[in-house]
């Protein structure tokens, strides 16, 4: 179907951590927004591909992303070359994305910085006509979601009031995430680590209270944005 937004992941759960909240809030304002895995996580230390992908249709579910997919760009080696392009390519026009939020240029997980220069070549090429196969489509912009390492955000997006959807849709992956001591028996890893856990809802609540808000996830932009009405840039909160 027509989407209005797509957040891309190099691994499952990568979107949920990273921007599930803004997900959450474009479906709650009745945008069509679906979520794209680039790789199935099989060579992640902990759960089963097959594991992975129950978690990942529930936590879409948990979100409202009216569609979910994966690619096979090859975990914990990631490729990025013509083949991937192309798979890429042949979602953006089926599915015809406005914005699309994907991974960082640069972050600790080298996947992750090649993920994001596949999503930002396949987005261009997309809308080239003599490129694959199908109906050209460009997105007209792509943002980039904030992982593991910290830059200075474009724009935060006030999260607070679909937090809830956010931590149901992350309770979903307890194959990778710390949840209890259920899995305690696994190799523990940085994100399945309780300081992880206590992480997320820490930076949320940093970029939160730069904005006035309880909750942030924030954003990069190669280009800058534009803006119609300055008087809708007035933060919230306290003064």
């Amino acid at each position: 179907m027509k989407l209005d937004a797509l957040a891309i992941g190099t691994h499952p759960d990568d979107v949920e951590l990273s921007c599930g909240g803004t997900v959450a809030l474009l479906a709650e304002q009745g945008y069509a927004v679906g979520i794209l895995h680039l790789t199935r996580g099989e060579r992640g230390t902990r759960g089963t591909v097959a594991e992975r992908e129950v978690e990942a249709k529930a936590a879409a579910a948990a979100l409202g992303a009216v569609e979910m997919a994966f690619l096979d760009c090859g975990d914990g080696a990631f490729r990025r070359g013509e083949p991937q392009e192309d798979a890429l390519i042949e979602v953006l026009r089926a599915w015809r994305p406005e914005i699309l939020l994907g991974p960082p240029a640069s972050d600790r997980h080298p996947d992750h910085g090649r993920a994001h220069r596949l999503v930002a070549a396949a987005a261009f090429y997309a809308g080239l006509a003599r490129r694959g196969t199908g109906e050209p489509h460009r997105p007209g912009a792509v943002f980039s979601y904030m992982q593991h390492d910290p830059f200075e955000p474009a724009f935060i997006v006030d999260v607070s009031g679909v937090w809830e959807k956010k931590m149901a849709a992350l309770a979903a992956y307890d194959s990778q995430l710390y949840r209890s001591e259920s899995r305690r028996q696994e190799p523990m890893t940085k994100v399945s680590s309780p300081e992880y856990w206590l992480a997320v809802e820490g930076r949320a609540r940093h970029f939160g209270q730069v904005i006035g808000a309880a909750f942030g996830e924030p954003f990069g932009s190669r280009l800058p944005l534009s803006v119609r009405d300055v008087m809708e840039l007035l933060p919230g909160g306290l003064r």
